[in-house]
């Protein structure tokens, strides 16, 4: 029995949209939001980035991730340093390094809970069906970093 492709797609974006929620509710009892998690996270795996990698790290627009990161400096949890030519430098300051540790703690309960329904092997499966599908995006769309570890 073949799969309707937009049934698939659908329930693709259901699974992520679920698992959104979930996390953007529960970051909320460590003061963060999802979009606020995922840029420390994102700079935790690439102190001194740019805005432009980040963005792209993050799934962001250049203009959405710097709105973003204006607010986490106002709340003293990112740095940004002049870099090379140009380049602004992005970097977690000691409180941006504890709630990025918070908030990892909240996903992983919250994704633990997204996943449960899985045995290992099946989570092992589905990690590589993803990663088969991201790689093989259509000619003109970026491929995501769906490789990161730990996204």
């Amino acid at each position: 029995m073949a799969v309707e492709l937009q049934i698939l797609g659908r329930a693709v974006k259901a699974v992520q949209y679920r698992q959104h929620r979930a996390l953007d509710s529960r970051l909320a009892s460590v003061g963060s939001t999802l979009a606020q998690w995922d840029a420390l996270r994102a700079i935790s795996r690439a102190p001194g980035a740019s805005a432009r990698e980040l963005a792209a790290a993050t799934f962001q627009s250049e203009q959405a991730f710097g709105t973003l990161t204006g607010r986490l400096v106002a709340q003293g949890l990112v740095d940004r340093r002049p870099g090379h030519g140009r380049r602004i430098e992005h970097h977690l300051t000691p409180e941006g390094e504890r709630r990025l540790e918070a908030g990892h703690a909240v996903a992983d309960a919250v994704l633990a809970e997204c996943f449960e329904a899985l045995t290992p092997a099946e989570r092992e499966a589905l990690l590589g069906l993803l990663h088969k599908v991201a790689d093989s995006a259509p000619q003109g769309v970026e491929n995501s970093p769906v490789r990161t570890p730990g996204s």
